[in-house]
């Protein structure tokens, strides 16, 4: 089964432009993730959580090596 996509239609920027409020991600996964290998989609998910918190384990976008 294919990593679901967290996106739950409240689509605006945290204040501080990184993440989305509604799902976590940042603007380059959410524009990637059609994109993105099911591994890379595992661990932008396994780290959502985290960011919910203001802890986010990953500092730098996940990104689609060219």
């Amino acid at each position: 089964m294919p990593a679901a996509n967290p996106c739950i239609n409240i689509c605006r920027m945290d204040l501080a432009g990184k993440y989305c409020q509604g799902c976590r991600r940042t603007t380059v996964e959410i524009g990637l993730w059609d994109t993105m290998t099911e591994v890379q989609r595992i661990e932008v998910l396994a780290d959502l959580p985290l960011r919910a918190l203001g802890r986010g384990a990953s500092q730098q976008p996940t990104s689609v090596p060219s």
